[in-house]
C-alpha cells in the first residue's frame, strides 16, 4: 500500500538506554562516596534556596555554586552546577506545596553530563568524576543499545545503583522518520479502568490480540487487588520480616504496569503502521482532580498510569513515523458517532450506550473510540491547512486539542 509522507520532520527523538557498568571493589567505593558526595551538595544547595527564597536556576547559581565547594572536599565544579540544577529542579513545579527544603535520598540517580564523563566506545569504557579522581569502568549491554551509543549522538547520563548493580541510563537522540499522511483516518483509542484500552475498530486490550502473560482485564484487576491485599496486611504486621518482604515486593506492580503499557502501545503503534491510519488518545490531564469516587473506590481510578501510556505510545508513533494527536475528551463517551446526538441519557448503564437520537446501540467505551477516531481526523485536517500565502506549514503540534464541535463535545 502506497503512503504519501508528509513533508513535516523533527530534528531528532529522544530516546534512553541502558548500559551496566562491571566496576573494580575500589571502583565501587569510589562511585558509592561520589554518588552521596552528590546527594549531600544537592540538599545543601536545597536548604540554601528554601532559607533565601531564591528558587530559579539563574538566582540560584549566584547564590549557591560556590558557597556549596566549601564544606564538600572533592566536589567538582561541574558537579557543583549539576548539584545546583538539581536543586532548582526540585522546586520548580512545587515549590507552593513544600513546606521544607528538598532533601535528595543518598542513593538516588546522578545525573552527568558530557563535561563529567567521556567514552572510549572502542574500548567500551566510560571514564566518571569521582571524589577519588577519574574512574575508567568498563560497561556492557544489549547489542542494540551498545550500537546505539556507538553510533548515535548522546546527552546526559543518570548514573544509578539498583539492588548492587551499577547503571548508566544515558539519552540518545534518534534520526526521526518522515510522518506518515494518515490516509485511512484514524485509530481512536479509549482508555478507562475496566478495560484499559479500547480501539475504534472494536479491539478490547488486554485480550486475545494482545500476547504476553496477560489473559485480559479481569486478569489484571486481580492481580492488582491480590497485591494491594498483600502490602496492607504487611504493613498491618509491620514487623522486620515483614518490611523484608516489602522491600522485596517494592516495584513489582509498577513493572507490570509498565510492561503492559509497553504492549498495549506497541499494539496500537503497529497496527496504525499496518493499516495506514494515525492515532488518536484523549488529553487526560487533570483527570484524577475531575473524577470523583467513593472514598472506597479512590484507589482504582488513580492507580493506573494512564500518563505513562500516552508517553509511550507518542514516542512509538513517532519513531514509526505514524500521525499522533490528543484530543478533547470531554463527551466522548456520551456523544453519538452517527448523529452527533449527545446526551446523559445516551449512557443507561455504565458499559452500555444507547442514542436517545437515532437508537444506534453499543459498547460505551467502543463509541467513545470511534468518537476519538472522529476528533484526531478533525484535529489532524485543522493543524494541516494550507498557508494562505503559499509558505510551507508550520510544524505540527501533535498535542493540540481539536476545536470543540457544534454538538457540544
Amino acid at each position: 500500500m502506497a503512503i504519501r509522507r508528509s513533508t513535516f520532520k523533527c530534528e531528532g527523538l529522544p530516546s534512553v538506554v541502558q548500559l551496566r557498568l562491571a566496576p573494580t571493589p575500589s571502583q565501587t567505593e569510589a562511585l558509592t562516596a561520589a554518588m552521596r558526595l552528590c546527594h549531600q551538595a544537592a540538599t545543601f544547595v536545597s536548604r540554601l534556596a528554601w532559607h533565601g527564597h531564591t528558587f530559579t536556576m539563574l538566582d540560584l547559581h549566584r547564590l549557591a555554586c560556590h558557597p556549596v565547594r566549601a564544606p564538600f572536599a572533592g566536589l567538582g565544579a561541574q558537579a557543583a552546577v549539576r548539584a545546583v540544577a538539581r536543586a532548582a529542579g526540585a522546586h520548580a513545579n512545587r515549590r507552593a506545596t513544600k513546606k521544607r527544603a528538598h532533601i535528595f535520598r543518598p542513593h538516588g540517580a546522578v545525573p552527568n553530563d558530557a563535561r563529567m564523563m567521556s567514552w572510549s566506545r572502542n574500548a567500551r569504557t566510560v571514564s566518571l568524576c569521582t571524589p577519588a579522581g577519574r574512574m575508567i569502568v568498563p560497561y556492557t549491554g544489549r547489542p542494540e543499545d551498545l550500537k546505539a551509543i556507538g553510533t548515535l549522538p548522546m546527552g546526559e547520563a543518570d548514573l544509578i545503583r539498583r539492588r548492587g548493580v551499577w547503571l548508566l541510563q544515558v539519552a540518545v537522540t534518534l534520526p526521526e522518520p518522515l510522518v506518515c499522511e494518515p490516509i485511512n483516518g484514524f485509530l481512536g483509542v479509549d482508555q478507562g479502568v475496566a478495560n484499559l484500552a479500547v480501539m475504534s475498530d472494536g479491539a478490547v486490550l488486554p485480550g486475545p490480540a494482545l500476547t504476553g502473560p496477560i489473559a485480559g482485564n479481569g486478569h489484571v484487576r486481580t492481580l492488582r487487588e491480590r497485591r494491594h491485599r498483600q502490602r496492607r496486611r504487611l504493613q498491618r504486621k509491620g514487623t522486620s520480616v515483614a518490611r523484608r518482604v516489602l522491600r522485596r515486593l517494592a516495584g513489582r506492580e509498577h513493572r507490570m504496569t509498565a510492561d503492559l503499557d509497553h504492549r498495549l502501545s506497541t499494539h496500537v503503534v503497529r497496527e496504525a503502521e499496518r493499516t495506514g491510519r494515525g492515532i488518536a488518545l484523549e488529553a487526560l490531564q487533570g483527570i484524577r482532580g475531575r473524577v470523583r469516587a467513593h472514598r472506597f473506590q479512590r484507589r482504582t481510578p488513580h492507580g493506573w498510569a494512564f500518563a505513562q501510556m500516552i508517553a509511550f505510545t507518542r514516542y512509538k508513533a513517532a519513531r514509526a513515523g505514524t500521525a499522533f494527536l490528543l484530543v478533547n475528551p470531554a463527551y466522548t463517551s456520551q456523544a453519538c458517532p452517527e448523529c452527533g446526538c449527545v446526551a446523559k441519557a445516551n449512557r443507561p448503564a455504565r458499559g452500555r450506550f444507547v442514542c436517545t437520537g437515532c437508537a444506534l446501540a453499543g459498547h460505551a467505551d467502543h463509541i467513545a473510540a470511534r468518537n476519538i477516531a472522529a476528533r484526531g481526523a478533525a484535529g489532524w485536517a485543522v493543524v494541516n491547512q494550507p498557508h494562505a500565502t503559499g509558505l510551507p506549514s508550520a510544524r505540527r503540534d501533535r498535542e493540540s486539542k481539536p476545536p470543540v464541535s457544534a454538538s457540544g463535545s
